[in-house]
């Protein structure tokens, strides 16, 4: 009788081990380029969350989601394979790294940059410029888009020139010319540049938006990659 009992435990080990090392290897494997499944869907939305994918999660580890992964690597100083490895999901899924913002925003990453009250001012200020009529994520989203030119070689690197930034003769905000760019900001409009600041990016890594109802846009949609549409606005990088 002992002997049977222990061959069956024996034979249930033997079951269980490779089920074992299944779940074992879920929770650490490797997702890279052609990876596909259940994880890479996962990864897509925790992604997208945070504003680095922006199509449809299909569970397919292509060209977008390896730059979305690229690009979370970059912001948070990880080594830099567009690999979705131990390191960068850790990363990815540790929910102390990231801030909810109010009011419908995107949850995103936290920032470690420090800004002076004269950055709060002037980013605010183009939000209420630029999106005084929009809801409070179409307003972080123009602080977010404005941020990224400041991160980016190829624009300047402060809040005030991006905003007063002009290129042959004309300024890159309309509200710099109409002279909206001075006025108030709406309490809703400073929460949103905080935020913003804060490392709200509801729009990713986009650098240009526009209204398509109030200007056709042309280089910005033949030379940019069309990212997604807060009201009025469409956001490209």
């Amino acid at each position: 009788m002992k002997k049977r009992i222990l061959s069956f435990l024996v034979a249930l080990v033997l079951v269980l081990s490779p089920m074992t090392g299944v779940f074992a290897s879920e929770n650490s494997v490797n997702l890279e380029f052609t990876s596909k499944g259940n994880q890479v869907s996962k990864l897509q939305q925790e992604l997208k969350n945070r504003g680095y994918y922006n199509i449809a999660v299909d569970g397919i580890f292509g060209l977008v989601t390896e730059k979305a992964v690229i690009n979370f690597q970059k912001d948070n100083k990880l080594t830099i394979d567009g690999i979705a490895g131990k390191q960068t999901q850790g990363a990815l899924y540790n929910k102390s790294t990231t801030t909810t913002v109010s009011r419908g925003t995107s949850t995103s990453r936290s920032s470690s940059r420090n800004y002076s009250d004269k950055d709060l001012l002037w980013l605010a200020r183009i939000i209420e410029a630029e999106a005084s009529g929009e809801s409070y994520e179409g307003k972080v989203a123009v602080g977010n888009v404005i941020l990224n030119r400041v991160d980016s070689k190829e624009f300047p690197n402060t809040i005030y020139d991006v905003i007063f930034e002009y290129y042959k003769n004309i300024p890159q905000f309309s509200p710099v010319a109409e002279g909206t760019i001075y006025n108030k900001p709406s309490d809703d409009s400073i929460k949103a540049a905080k935020d913003a600041l804060n490392g709200a990016r509801p729009v990713g890594n986009a650098t240009y938006f526009f209204n398509p109802a109030k200007a056709a846009g042309t280089w910005i949609v033949k030379n940019k990659t069309y990212m997604k549409k807060i009201g009025g606005h469409s956001f490209y990088s």
